[in-house]
């Protein structure tokens, strides 16, 4: 019954399975976070993440950046013609996450998730098309910034429309972000977790996924604290925070 109200969704979206093999998140590697930029993965490296316009790794298991729940700084002309798809507030001014210039997308209601989950979907489909073996899904909790516009239970359920957009295209999914919530009860397989050492997250991931847990910290401090509690059972890297391709890479 799932599966037929999984494909039954995905024709409403319009975005038929690219493919059915999806490949399980492999365990006891190390992982690259390179969305600032491809650059060369060493030998010990066998799971890379990389912005949804980047081509994938040759023999990595390769993990497509998708920003799910809010605009890229980049793609304001295109998210100007779709106004009507990003959160506003009382005034009618778009409501912004500060830290990143980056608008978030209007998911209140069933009509604007299914239109917003066309246009991630294609994002996703090109994924697949390039390669790519898993797709992490970032702002999910878009809606802690949101000034009380959204909420937890809209998150919940755009982020349903998604996992079974990936799982169509034949993509593992990835959670990113709010460490508290169950992601695996949305259909994630996975999660990416930024600084979950330094903000003593890491074992409510780990809760949720066990060992498919990918760890990037960005003060050395912090890896080392991480490194030490889980260097053991997940893959934890260090990176400098601009993600550049010749910036800081260290492996526990």
């Amino acid at each position: 019954m799932r599966a037929l109200l999984v494909t039954v969704l995905l024709l409403c979206l319009g975005t038929l399975p690219a493919r059915a093999d999806m490949s399980p998140l492999p365990t006891g590697t190390d992982v690259d976070y390179q969305l600032g930029g491809a650059a060369y993965v060493p030998d010990n490296v066998g799971i890379v993440v990389r912005d949804r316009t980047a081509t994938p790794a040759p023999g990595a298991y390769n993990i497509c950046y998708v920003n799910g729940f809010q605009t890229q700084p980049d793609a304001k002309a295109y998210w100007r013609k779709h106004r009507d798809l990003l959160l506003q507030d009382g005034r009618g001014r778009l409501v912004e996450d500060e830290a990143w210039g980056e608008w978030l997308l209007d998911i209140r209601t069933p009509a604007k998730r299914q239109r917003l989950a066309r246009i991630v979907g294609r994002w996703t489909s090109g994924c697949a098309r390039d390669g790519f073996d898993a797709v992490e899904y970032d702002n999910l909790d878009s809606f802690s910034r949101s000034g009380g516009l959204i909420s937890a239970r809209h998150a919940k359920a755009f982020a349903l429309l998604l996992t079974a957009t990936a799982h169509g295209a034949g993509l593992a999914a990835g959670q990113k972000n709010w460490a508290t919530w169950d992601g695996t009860t949305a259909g994630f397989d996975f999660a990416v977790s930024e600084e979950c050492g330094r903000y003593d997250e890491c074992d409510a991931y780990v809760d949720s996924y066990g060992d498919r847990v990918l760890v990037v910290e960005y003060r050395a401090r912090d890896f080392r604290k991480t490194c030490r509690a889980y260097g053991d059972r997940l893959a934890v890297v260090l990176r400098d925070r601009d993600l550049t391709p010749d910036g800081v890479r260290r492996f526990c």
